[in-house]
C-alpha cells in the first residue's frame, strides 16, 4: 500500500470517541474545539496513529469479529470475549451467566472433564474464564504452535458443552462455596453494595455470582436459554496475542465458529438500561475492628469523551496504603492528608465503566473514630479538583496514567483482554499512540470542568460495613458535594 493510502486508511481508524485527532495547519500547537471537548492537538499527534505491532479485525459472514496482534512471541493467548453477562439477566435468572461460565470446563460432547483436562495439561497451556457485569470471557494460553488446538477446543467448550445434570448439581455446591469466600473479603462486599444502591432495581444493582436461591434452582434449561440468547456471532469476539499469525487465526475462526448463529430477525436484545439513584446502604456491625466505605458519583461510560478526564481525575487522587511507608512524600494530596492525620489504614480510588454509565469514587478502610474526617478530607479533595487543581498536579497525573496504561500491557495475557475489551466496548482497538494522545491533550482546566460536571452537587452513592456510627447522616455527605466546613 502507497504511504498516502496507509495515512489515510490510519485515519479511518480514529473514530469513538466523539473527537477526532485533526491536523492544525501552520502552528506546532495549536487548541481545536472538537464537541464538547478541546484537545491540545501537537505535530506529533497528528501523524499515522497505527500501534506497532498492529492490531488486524477480520469480521466473519455471522458477525464474528476476528482481532489479534502478532508480537513473534513463542507463546499466545486467544480468547473469546462475548458481549453477555450478569446486566442481562433478570431476577428469576441473576447468576445464570456465572454458572454457564463454570460448566464450560466440565466436559462437552466430544471430551469428558477429565479428557479437556489432560489435554490442556499435555499441552503446557493453560485455560480459564471470567465473568462481568457485562462480558463474559473464556481463554486460553499456550505456546504458539499449539494455536490451533487452542482455538478448537475454546470451538469446543462454547459450543458443545454438554451440561449433564450431575456436573450441574456438582457445581451448584461449588459456587455456593465461591459465594462464601466472596463474602469473606470485605472489598468485594462493600462493591456489591454499592452497586446495588446505586443502581438499585436494575441489573446493574444485582451481583454476578447471584442470590443463593437462585443458584440452588438454576437448571440446565436455563444455561441453554442464556446461551441461546446471548452466544451470537456479533455479539463476539474471537481476540489473540503474542505469536499469532492473523490469517491462520482467521482460517481458524471461520472453520471453527463459522455455523455460530448471527443476529436474529427480530435483532439482538437490547441493553437493559440502568439509571443512577443517589442513595446509601449501611451495614453497621460493631464487633468488626475496622469501617470499609464506598463513595462514588455517576461516571461516563466506556466510549464517552469525558472517560478520558475522568480517568486522569482518578489517578490525581490516586490511592494509599499504610504499608507503603510513604505518604507525605507522594503526589497525591490525599494520601498526604490521610498519612499525616492518620486518618485510614488504606484508600483506593476508581473508575467502574460499563456501556452507557459508571462509578467514580473511593473506598476506604478507617478506624471507626476516623470515619467522619476522612470522608471530610475526600469530599474535600473532590471539590478542590473542581475548583483549583494545578497544571503541575494534572501533568504529573498524566504521566502516571500513561506510565500504568503500558505497565498493564506487559504480556500476551493482558493485550489480548485488551484487545477482546476495546472490540466489545469500542467496536475497534485504540492505538496507544492515539490514547497518549487525547491524555496528553487534557489540561488543568478540562479536570475542573469535568469534576465540576460529574461530582460539584451531585447526589452520591454510599455504601458502608462495619463499626460506621460515626458516618456521617446522607443530607450531610450530600452537603458536602457543595461547600466545606471550616
Amino acid at each position: 500500500m502507497a504511504a498516502s493510502a496507509a495515512r489515510s486508511a490510519a485515519r479511518r481508524l480514529l473514530l469513538p470517541w466523539s473527537a477526532r485527532l485533526v491536523r492544525a495547519p501552520g502552528a506546532a500547537q495549536r487548541c481545536v474545539h472538537v464537541g464538547t471537548q478541546r484537545l491540545a492537538v501537537s505535530k506529533a499527534a497528528t501523524e499515522v496513529i497505527l500501534n506497532v505491532p498492529e492490531t488486524r479485525v477480520s469480521p466473519l459472514e455471522n458477525g464474528l469479529q476476528v482481532a489479534s496482534e502478532d508480537s513473534g512471541l513463542s507463546t499466545c493467548t486467544v480468547g473469546l470475549w462475548i458481549d453477555a453477562g450478569s446486566r442481562y439477566e433478570n431476577e428469576k435468572n441473576n447468576g445464570t451467566a456465572h454458572f454457564l461460565e463454570h460448566m464450560a470446563f466440565k466436559g462437552t460432547k466430544k471430551r469428558s472433564q477429565l479428557d479437556l483436562e489432560l489435554e490442556i495439561e499435555n499441552m503446557g497451556a493453560h485455560l480459564n474464564a471470567y465473568t462481568s457485569r457485562e462480558q463474559t470471557v473464556y481463554y486460553a494460553k499456550a505456546f504458539s504452535k499449539d494455536l490451533p488446538r487452542a482455538v478448537e477446543i475454546l470451538a469446543d467448550i462454547i459450543q458443545n458443552s454438554t451440561l449433564g445434570e450431575a456436573e450441574i448439581e456438582r457445581e451448584r455446591g461449588v459456587i455456593l462455596r465461591e459465594m462464601q469466600e466472596v463474602e469473606t473479603n470485605l472489598q468485594e462486599v462493600v462493591f456489591d453494595y454499592l452497586h446495588a444502591t446505586a443502581y438499585q432495581n436494575t441489573a446493574l444493582g444485582r451481583t454476578i455470582l447471584g442470590p443463593t436461591e437462585n443458584i440452588k434452582s438454576i437448571n440446565r434449561n436455563d444455561l441453554v436459554e442464556y446461551i441461546t440468547t446471548h452466544y451470537k456471532g456479533p455479539r463476539m469476539v474471537l481476540a489473540a496475542a503474542g505469536g499469532v499469525s492473523h490469517d491462520e487465526l482467521l482460517d481458524l475462526a471461520k472453520c471453527h465458529f463459522g455455523n455460530l448463529p448471527s443476529a436474529p430477525e427480530g435483532g439482538l436484545p437490547p441493553l437493559p438500561p440502568c439509571s443512577f439513584t443517589g442513595s446509601e446502604i449501611r451495614i453497621r456491625d460493631d464487633k468488626m475492628p475496622l469501617a470499609h466505605l464506598a463513595i462514588a458519583v455517576e461516571a461516563a461510560g466506556w466510549a464517552d469523551p469525558d472517560t478520558i478526564p475522568l480517568m486522569v481525575a482518578n489517578t490525581l487522587i490516586g490511592n494509599w496504603d499504610r504499608s507503603f511507608g510513604g505518604g507525605v512524600s507522594l503526589s497525591s494530596k490525599l494520601a498526604q492528608i490521610a498519612c499525616q492525620g492518620n486518618l485510614c489504614h488504606s484508600f483506593q480510588s476508581f473508575n467502574t465503566c460499563y456501556t452507557d454509565t459508571g462509578l467514580w469514587g473511593l473506598y476506604m478502610v478507617c478506624e471507626p473514630s476516623t470515619i467522619q474526617d476522612m470522608v471530610h478530607c475526600v469530599q474535600r479533595e473532590w471539590i478542590r479538583l473542581c475548583t483549583s487543581v494545578t497544571e503541575n498536579e494534572v501533568a504529573r497525573a498524566k504521566n502516571l496514567l500513561k506510565t500504568n496504561m503500558l505497565l498493564q500491557l506487559d504480556g500476551s495475557t493482558p493485550i489480548c483482554e485488551d484487545i477482546g475489551r476495546q472490540m466489545l466496548c469500542y467496536k475497534r482497538r485504540i492505538p496507544i499512540p492515539e490514547l497518549e494522545a487525547r491524555i496528553e491533550a487534557i489540561d488543568a482546566q478540562t479536570i475542573r470542568e469535568i469534576c465540576t460536571k460529574y461530582i460539584y452537587d451531585k447526589h452520591p452513592a454510599v455504601a458502608a460495613v462495619g463499626p460506621v456510627e460515626q458516618l456521617p447522616e446522607y443530607s450531610k455527605i450530600c452537603s458536602g458535594m457543595r461547600w466545606l466546613r471550616e
